[in-house]
């Protein structure tokens, strides 16, 4: 039964990652609408991608949940993984999301570089994508 609290952990801690990310990349991205609403200026839609990126990290977490529950492997290595994986995964979203937080600042100012915003917010994913893959792997 351990192994199965490794599979909980891993979808519970990534998914606190992710709200906690979203919080701080949505509160970023409404303060730049403010800004735009009282510049009179256009509000960019696109700042909602900057605050939901941090959402797939509980997307990665379920799908390596599943492949622990399915996984015969010992359950204190499973308890592990699932802790230590879904720890990376929710590094991953939090960073993400101030990543994304000042993607939304910058962009909502200048209304440029939205590609070398997302390249970042992009890098910060693949943390967790490397995180889930690699569990996968050794699951």
């Amino acid at each position: 039964m351990i192994g199965m609290f490794g599979a909980a952990c891993v979808l519970g801690i990534a998914a606190i990652g992710s709200a906690i990310g979203i919080g701080y990349a949505g509160q970023a991205a409404i303060g730049a609408w403010k800004r735009c609403y009282m510049n009179n200026k256009p509000a960019p839609f696109i700042l909602t991608v900057f605050a939901g990126a941090p959402l797939t990290q509980t997307i990665y977490g379920f799908l390596l949940m599943q492949n622990m529950i399915a996984s015969e492997k010992d359950g204190a290595f499973l308890l592990a993984l699932g802790i230590f994986s879904g720890l990376a995964m929710a590094a991953s979203a939090v960073f993400q999301g101030k990543a994304g937080a000042a993607g939304s600042d910058a962009l909502g100012e200048t209304g440029k570089g939205f590609a070398q915003y997302i390249m970042v917010v992009g890098l910060c994913e693949t943390v967790a994508l490397f995180s889930m893959v690699f569990s996968m792997i050794v699951c």
